[in-house]
């Protein structure tokens, strides 16, 4: 091999990294920033771990978000991928500024009472168990709830049910039961957006999905296939990455309790809340590594070439963790001044829900150190399971047991 050309990293990282990625993202800090994964007869992957380097390209106009770029390549369900996310230039735009307005600051702090109701009445429910799972009786259903609000799905929707389809659709499992959860959630999908056609269900709240409807009728905004595209990507990200942020939140909080007591001294105030919500942003991203991107154009990089038409895997988890842009990064500090972390993405593609995920966070966190009282997980950390998906970080449960 080549003395210039990097090794491949150790077995040991690579199996663990499903659990624990962050000893992996560091050796390729270290050892291969610009690290490549060529296997026959598959499109190249490239992995980029420096904070510098992901957040460059984050913003690169030489990478492109078309997937139809790279032959052969599947980003998620079929017939649900015309969407802001696989999206470049007018495109992007257009798709993004439809669902702009939904989700500016000023009309998701309405949403603060409605999201401390439905957190305090989750934990009624809860109150007297010995035993929770953190994920399945708290974190999914607040967060399935509130993205629900947004886009005005009916109450009969958002069930259970609905969000184990939802989630199952990107979660690896054998390819009959994967496409029987897209169909489903297409017919979920269709069924919706007809309900709002015919004024059925109208929601009291934001109603986002009901207003991308009647932009695609009205002046042609939108095909059908990015509409419901659309639904499923907000109803997706607008789930996924809160219930995650919760998850690997309290997971943090449980491993450093003198952390958690800064939340849960008499009215820690909302500045020391927010702050402590970017912290556990940082620490454990719920997104991994951001999502799709090829390159439209040739990229030099710390010596190497990345080809026109190679995945580039940008890794906001290492990114987040790099000791020349952090300082201590490993360690927990709910006290460290906010920092220009990742977790949301950079650039054009910012989060969209990003100011949503913060206020649930800043509700969440305290309310539920609160409300559980002492609490300890239920099996040793390395027993906990994390969900086998290549973007998302987050655990299948936290199950916790009252001491």
């Amino acid at each position: 091999m080549p003395s210039d050309v990097p090794a491949d990293p150790p077995a040991t990282l690579v199996a663990a990294r499903s659990r624990d990625p962050y000893p992996y993202f560091a050796w390729l800090r270290r050892h291969a920033p610009a690290h490549v994964d060529r296997r026959p007869g598959r499109t190249a992957v490239w992995q980029i771990s420096r904070y510098t380097d992901v957040r460059a390209l984050l913003t690169d106009p030489r990478l492109s978000k078309d997937p139809d770029r790279v032959p052969g390549y599947v980003p998620g369900p079929a017939g649900l991928n015309r969407h802001l996310v696989h999206a470049d230039g007018p495109d992007h735009t257009r798709l993004r500024a439809l669902v702009n307005s939904a989700f500016v600051p000023r009309r998701i702090a309405m949403l603060e009472p409605f999201i401390a109701e439905v957190a305090e009445r989750l934990l009624d429910q809860v109150e007297h168990r010995a035993h929770v799972d953190l994920i399945a009786d708290f974190a999914a259903p607040l967060t399935f709830r509130m993205i629900c609000a947004v886009l005005g799905v009916p109450d009969h929707l958002d069930t259970a049910a609905t969000r184990s389809t939802l989630m199952s659709t990107i979660t690896p499992a054998p390819a009959g039961h994967t496409a029987h959860a897209e169909r489903r959630l297409c017919d979920l999908l269709d069924v919706l957006i007809a309900a709002k056609r015919t004024g059925k269900h109208a929601p009291s709240r934001v109603d986002l999905l009901g207003a991308l409807v009647r932009a695609g009728d009205e002046s042609g905004a939108m095909s059908e296939e990015e509409l419901r595209s659309t639904a499923y990507l907000l109803l997706l990200v607008g789930h996924d990455t809160t219930m995650n942020l919760i998850g690997n939140g309290m997971l943090a909080l449980l491993e450093h309790p003198g952390q958690a007591a800064r939340l849960t001294s008499p009215e820690p105030g909302p500045g020391i809340v927010a702050d402590a919500v970017e912290e556990l942003l940082c620490y454990d991203s719920p997104v991994r590594d951001a999502t799709f991107r090829c390159a439209a154009a040739a990229i030099e990089l710390h010596g190497r070439t990345i080809r026109e038409g190679e995945i580039v895997s940008l890794l906001i988890g290492s990114a987040n963790r790099d000791e020349e842009r952090f300082p201590e990064p490993d360690r927990l500090d709910l006290a460290r001044r906010p920092t220009e972390h990742l977790a949301f993405g950079y650039g054009p593609h910012f989060c969209i829900g990003a100011a949503l995920a913060r206020l649930e966070g800043r509700i969440a966190f305290p309310l539920l150190l609160e409300r559980l009282g002492p609490v300890q997980l239920a099996k040793p950390v390395e027993e906990l399971t994390w969900r086998p998906t290549r973007v998302m970080r987050g655990l299948t449960a936290l199950p916790l047991v009252r001491r």
